[in-house]
């Protein structure tokens, strides 16, 4: 008879997975989540508050709870301020919107939304696809699932300028990648 192994310790290092996390929360996550609030806090009430936006997978999420829970906790602080846009994604930072059978798609964006609720108590009102990835059907699905706007990359138009999408009431919001870094 053939064993089957286990399949979540055949693909998966937990160990690495691990030690990576906690080495990138102490140099990144945790650093400038602090500079972060700093300035939101120092820019509070003023004419030009300090603002961001996070896109945080859901298993970027689940690392947080599993492996470093001070980091979700700094995400929750900061989100808490009110200077701090959580955007809806996929789940799994995955390629779902380009399947044929969209189903996989909005069950992500549902789960997702889902995560992002329980844990900031928010219903995100701006989507980012994976990578970035866009069209007119995705912005459209996007639209039909409540999202009030889309981002996606900025290199063909002005990223200065609100667009909108054939056919649609979505707001199409481009990355400036002259300000922004991936």
């Amino acid at each position: 008879k053939e064993v089957v192994p286990n399949l979540h310790e055949f693909y998966f290092d937990d160990s690495e997975n691990r030690r990576i996390f906690e080495r990138v929360s102490d140099k990144c996550y945790l650093p400038a989540n602090e500079v972060i609030l700093e300035s939101i806090r120092k820019h509070e009430g003023s004419d030009r508050p300090f603002k961001v936006a996070y896109s945080f997978s859901g298993i970027f999420l689940e690392q947080c709870r599993t492996y470093r829970p001070e980091v979700l906790d700094s995400f929750v602080k900061l989100v808490e301020t009110g200077g701090v846009e959580v955007m809806g994604q996929t789940y799994y930072h995955s390629l779902a919107s380009l399947y044929e059978d969209k189903a996989e798609f909005f069950e992500q964006v549902k789960m997702h939304n889902e995560l992002i609720w329980d844990i900031f108590g928010l219903h995100p009102t701006t989507f980012e696809n994976t990578e970035l990835i866009y069209n007119d059907e995705i912005a459209g699905m996007v639209e039909g699932m409540g999202y009030k706007a889309i981002f996606t990359e900025g290199v063909v138009e002005n990223p200065n300028y609100i667009y909108r999408p054939p056919g649609t009431g979505i707001s199409l919001l481009l990355r400036n990648f002259k300000l922004t870094d991936d």
